[in-house]
């Protein structure tokens, strides 16, 4: 009997990715205003990588150390006087820095949401299972996403990877959840749209799995099947509340 879902945030229940764009649309643009000769959009688009940790092996050399030391905030700083050097500008002050970030941050907020219909979803799912959010990220990034869109409003727990020892796929988060649900694994159903997050953690915690595919390939390489796969969020109520009716 399915008792609990554990569920991914970004690009799961809430649209990161739109927020993501619109955020670094509006970067670009304030960098283009200020600095001359800068391309903006570039610059946007490479921050945007680099806090999503797509990095070089020079850059993680670079840029672990710091987030290690100094945190998260000190690294975006860092990458962004990077990028402005990458393009021969030198002239960017901590404070121009620290201002296009916090730009970034509260544009990106202002646009983050739950994806149409996931809302009332899982209002309804909480009268039938208990819910448990678990997503991977650091509390600078996650918290602020978290209370954008009132998330414990709809759910009974939210585990924040940056705040554990480890994050997805380590089984540990996963135990952790089963022990706030108060479930053992096989009455549990995990739903999410990374592969070697979400759906190899969910396998090696031995909880079924739904992967949310968003044109991405299967890789085989991981040699793991989902147990369920949906195109899109949109789809998910269909799938869990059928389920629940099998």
């Amino acid at each position: 009997m399915l008792k609990a879902l554990f569920l991914d945030m970004d690009e799961t229940l809430c649209d990161t990715r739109g927020a993501n764009d619109k955020a670094q649309q509006l970067m670009g643009l304030a960098i283009e205003a200020k600095f001359d000769g800068v391309d903006g959009q570039r610059a946007a688009s490479e921050y945007v990588a680099g806090i999503y940790r797509e990095w070089s092996s020079e850059q993680r050399e670079r840029y672990m150390p710091i987030i290690e030391t100094q945190g998260e905030g000190a690294f975006r700083l860092q990458l962004i006087r990077d990028l402005f050097a990458g393009q021969h500008v030198d002239s960017v002050t901590d404070v121009d820095a620290q201002a296009l970030q916090d730009r970034f941050d509260a544009d990106r907020i202002d646009a983050f949401e739950f994806y149409p219909g996931i809302a009332e979803f899982l209002t309804q799912a909480r009268k039938l299972f208990t819910l448990v959010v678990i997503t991977n990220g650091p509390e600078f990034s996650q918290i602020p996403k978290v209370k954008a869109v009132k998330l414990a409003d709809y759910v009974d727990h939210i585990i924040i990877g940056g705040q554990e020892p480890e994050q997805k796929p380590s089984p540990s988060i996963f135990e952790k959840a089963l022990r706030l649900a108060g479930c053992a694994a096989h009455e549990v159903l995990h739903v999410g749209d990374s592969l070697a997050a979400d759906i190899v953690g969910a396998y090696n915690s031995g909880i079924t799995s739904v992967w949310i595919q968003h044109q991405q390939p299967l890789d085989a390489e991981l040699g793991i099947n989902p147990g369920h796969t949906v195109l899109h969020p949109s789809e998910i109520p269909a799938l869990i509340l059928g389920l629940h009716g099998d």
